[in-house]
């Protein structure tokens, strides 16, 4: 059996053409595929999602990111999971663009923590002119100190995502957060057409992207199956893919329609097939289990890492929401037999 054979669906699901190049990720899934592929009983999806694994990623290494909120709160967009807009009544202050000398000091922890890719985000609908000096300040800073650059500040312009890679930016993020369908249910002052034209700045621009979204947020799995079909039929995969399982806050839309139901958590093993789904569709990119790792037990964690996600966030805080710490982190990879990445990405090597 061949890995273009396992990254194919059951047999009753629509036939397709090949890849048009050997070896290249395909591009061409339809829905029908994807939804064959979150139908698959359980082992059978692991098996195939562990085999596409391991023919394009070390299969005892998983890359340790750090995340820092840069400007918190205060963003005038309504996505109705966030805790930073500010419509939320979260309790959440907004906060000024931290200065360049401070980022740095974090950046230089995050290294010496064994981080390899540093990440700063700002509460904004979209970075100002006024804002960019000191931005592009941060990214120079920080690739200074041998740690991969990501940065996620809203909707772009062309010119600052040209401003950004000319700092030298290596990943910028911008999650399409669900499938499109359910887009509007989740935000109302942005479009997802607007995600994707940011997302085309930045790949004109020649920085890598870092593109996911949000399971548990009260979406159908045809829901899920339209996210990882948007994600896999984009004209090149996001050379990462975070897989957020959603923080329910108080105070924030979802949270607050989500408590105290079955929906506020997403069923533990529909998690990892959604993370399976995205290995197998999209083999080449790094997937990244992100916010509500927090919440979940490490046999979870374990079957995610089986499943075919290679990167984490580490440290106690994601932006504003919690996360399972350094010694935590430590702990977990020691005991699974797992150590952190040092080389660069397949997608970014294949480029290069």
């Amino acid at each position: 059996m061949t890995v273009d054979t396992l990254t194919r669906p059951l047999a009753a699901a629509p036939a397709v053409s090949a890849a048009p190049h050997a070896g290249d990720p395909r591009t061409d899934w339809t829905r029908a595929e994807i939804a064959a592929l979150f139908d698959l009983p359980f082992a059978e999806l692991m098996f195939r999602a562990q085999t596409v694994h391991r023919a394009h990623h070390a299969a005892d290494e998983v890359q340790l990111c750090t995340l820092l909120s840069i400007k918190t709160g205060g963003c005038p967009e309504d996505c109705g999971y966030c805790s930073q807009s500010a419509t939320a009544d979260s309790g959440l202050k907004a906060e000024k663009l931290m200065d360049v000398d401070a980022v740095l000091a974090s950046a230089a922890a995050a290294k010496a923590a064994g981080s390899q890719r540093f990440c700063m985000g700002a509460a904004w609908r979209n970075p100002k002119d006024r804002d960019m000096a000191k931005v592009v300040a941060m990214v120079e800073g920080v690739k200074a100190m041998g740690l991969e650059t990501c940065m996620t500040l809203g909707m772009l312009e062309a010119g600052q995502a040209r401003a950004l890679a000319d700092a030298g930016l290596d990943y910028y993020n911008h999650n399409i957060d669900t499938s499109p369908e359910n887009y509007g249910n989740v935000i109302t002052t942005r479009t997802f057409a607007d995600r994707l034209e940011t997302l085309g700045h930045v790949r004109d621009a020649g920085i890598s992207v870092c593109c996911g979204g949000i399971v548990g947020m009260g979406e159908t799995r045809g829901d899920r199956v339209g996210f990882v079909h948007a994600l896999a039929t984009l004209p090149r995969h996001p050379e990462s893919v975070p897989v957020n399982a959603l923080v329910p806050v108080k105070g924030t839309p979802l949270g607050d329609m989500l408590a105290g139901t079955p929906m506020a958590k997403i069923d533990d093993i529909e998690f990892v097939r959604t993370v399976a789904v995205a290995r197998i569709a999209m083999p080449r990119s790094m997937v990244r289990l992100s916010a509500g790792r927090e919440s979940m037990s490490e046999a979870t964690q374990a079957l995610c890492f089986m499943a075919g996600a290679n990167s984490i966030f580490t440290g106690d805080k994601l932006l504003t929401a919690g996360n399972a710490g350094d010694s935590a982190d430590a702990a977990l990879l020691a005991k699974l037999g797992v150590r952190p990445m040092t080389g660069a990405e397949p997608m970014r090597a294949a480029a290069e």
